[in-house]
């Protein structure tokens, strides 16, 4: 039998289980929907078991932490996939999403309106996340994402401000 031409990718497992957030990357249509949804989903049942004065450290924390995190895989991912930008990776729109969380209150209309504005802002990419889009690599795929997490987040807590009296 004869070698195959083709070549094969080289898959880093652990960049890309993170990357694809445990493999929600895969889901189609709308990859980076179902990650949002999941994420706001996990957290609103993590957090229903959270002390209150734990809720919004814990948001601001994990976001970090996940933005961070999510920079490598997402550059392994990246590389490997031969993809500036690969569709599947999804860890960038848990940590814009989580952001987007970050103080909200566990009230569904404000968790849905998270969820809308996030995947607003990450599609429509309004002045200057579209710029970030072209930092290197991962720091790239993962920060448009984050300054759409941040767009939400403000937005959010505008709504909150003005309409929860």
């Amino acid at each position: 039998m004869a070698a195959s031409t083709t070549p094969t990718v080289r898959k880093s497992q652990p960049a890309w289980l993170i990357a694809t957030f445990f493999g929600i990357g895969h889901l189609q249509p709308g990859s980076g929907t179902w990650a949002s949804l999941v994420t706001v989903l996990v957290w609103w049942a993590a957090a229903r078991m959270m002390a209150p004065v734990w809720l919004w450290p814990s948001a601001l924390v994990l976001a970090i932490a996940i933005t961070l995190i999510g920079i490598p895989p997402s550059t392994t991912v990246a590389r490997e996939s031969g993809r500036e930008d690969p569709g599947f990776v999804v860890i960038d729109e848990v940590a814009g999403q989580m952001i987007a969380l970050i103080a909200v209150p566990l009230d569904w209309k404000y968790l849905l309106a998270s969820f809308i504005l996030f995947r607003a802002f990450d599609i429509v990419k309004p002045f200057p996340l579209r710029r970030l889009e072209h930092l290197p690599e991962g720091t790239g795929i993962m920060m448009d994402d984050v300054g759409a997490g941040l767009y939400a987040l403000v937005l959010v807590h505008a709504l909150h401000y003005f309409f929860a009296r």
